[in-house]
């Protein structure tokens, strides 16, 4: 469920002789993930679970996206017997699935271990074991997105060109705005051609505000958008920042620059840093996630494009290597088609 403020309301009248409270924002309705922390004046504080219905039939859609790698790793599971065979094979399967080699080894010995014991005997037990053995390497990373008590709540998305980034951030802006949130955009993807127009039309489906300037200046952009989210009052400032390989050190540095200056618009800013990455690079993924994150202090990622030849299994290599937590998966174009990630379930789409 997803639940968000719907209206402001004001706090009971203090004292005669007292200043009257600031007034301060409630959910209409209690969240169902988490509690709501109150933090007066400010607002409280919302977990966001986009399980947007129909949940199955994002699932199945999860499912058949990493079709490829269940299959052959379900293949794996064919056989007799748990022997020295079974674990070579499926050790092969994991490192094509992009697990990469710490995770597939830290996979084998929690899953011979499970085994053991388990005593289990037949090879369709070392699969359930599997489930179990990738869902708690991946439940570190399974993190639902805050909003609040910040105002604004500053959000700064990165992401290589062709990630699926500016379009994950119109789908949020949707999530967001349908649930009572006021949303303000900052189109600061100057770099790309027809970038702030693409955001433009999220902004105009969506109804809410958007911050942009003609090939304006990133950082300046960023700064006046949440400037201006302050001044009126948004609940959320979502920053489209520009696509960047992490190799391009010159364009990392101009990112950097946009964190600065948005903490100099908001010294408790940004309060949120994503990356947007795309599920079929593989392992060059993890390499994404490394080089962001010492760019920028990431808080959360965006998993896109699950849905075509995406292997699935570097999420296991980010748990292991460079756990981040991973907000929302992708697995198509359409709104309902981004999902709040779920470890168990995604063990499942991966491995049945």
């Amino acid at each position: 469920m997803f639940s968000f403020f719907k209206k402001k309301i004001a706090p009971a009248s203090a004292p005669a002789s007292a200043p009257a409270a600031a007034p301060a924002t409630v959910p209409a309705t209690a969240p169902v993930t988490a509690e709501a922390v109150v933090s007066a004046p400010t607002k409280a504080e919302v977990a966001l679970d986009f399980e947007r219905p129909p949940r199955e039939s994002w699932l199945q859609r999860l499912k058949s996206g990493l079709r490829k790698t269940g299959g052959q790793l379900a293949s794996v599971f064919t056989g007799t017997q748990i022997d020295e065979v079974l674990y070579e094979e499926l050790e092969t399967a994991l490192l094509m699935a992009d697990t990469g080699v710490k995770a597939t080894t830290y996979l084998l010995d929690d899953l011979k271990r499970r085994v053991k014991d388990s005593k289990a005997v037949e090879p369709a037990q070392v699969k359930t074991l599997l489930i179990e053995a990738l869902t708690q390497l991946l439940q570190p990373l399974e993190k639902p997105l805050s909003i609040g008590p910040q105002t604004p709540t500053v959000i700064m998305v990165a992401g290589v060109n062709g990630a699926g980034k500016t379009t994950s951030i119109g789908k949020l802006t949707q999530h967001l705005a349908q649930n009572g949130a006021a949303v303000l955009l900052a189109a600061a993807d100057t770099f790309r051609a027809a970038a702030r127009e693409q955001l433009s039309v999220w902004a105009d489906r969506n109804t809410v505000e958007i911050v942009s300037q003609a090939g304006g200046d990133p950082a300046a952009v960023s700064f006046d958008a949440v400037n201006a989210g302050r001044a009126r009052g948004k609940d959320v400032v979502l920053v489209d920042t520009a696509g960047r390989l992490p190799t391009q050190t010159h364009l990392m540095e101009e990112l950097k620059k946009i964190k600065r200056v948005v903490t100099k618009a908001d010294a408790s800013a940004p309060h949120e840093v994503l990356l947007v990455i795309d599920g079929n690079t593989g392992q060059n993924a993890l390499a994404q996630v490394r080089a962001f994150d010492e760019a920028l202090g990431l808080t959360g990622l965006i998993v896109t494009k699950l849905d075509g030849t995406a292997k699935g299994g570097v999420l296991a290599a980010i748990a292991r290597e460079h756990p981040i937590p991973v907000y929302f998966i992708g697995v198509g174009e359409q709104l309902e088609d981004l999902q709040t990630f779920k470890a168990q379930e995604f063990a499942q789409a991966l491995l049945e």
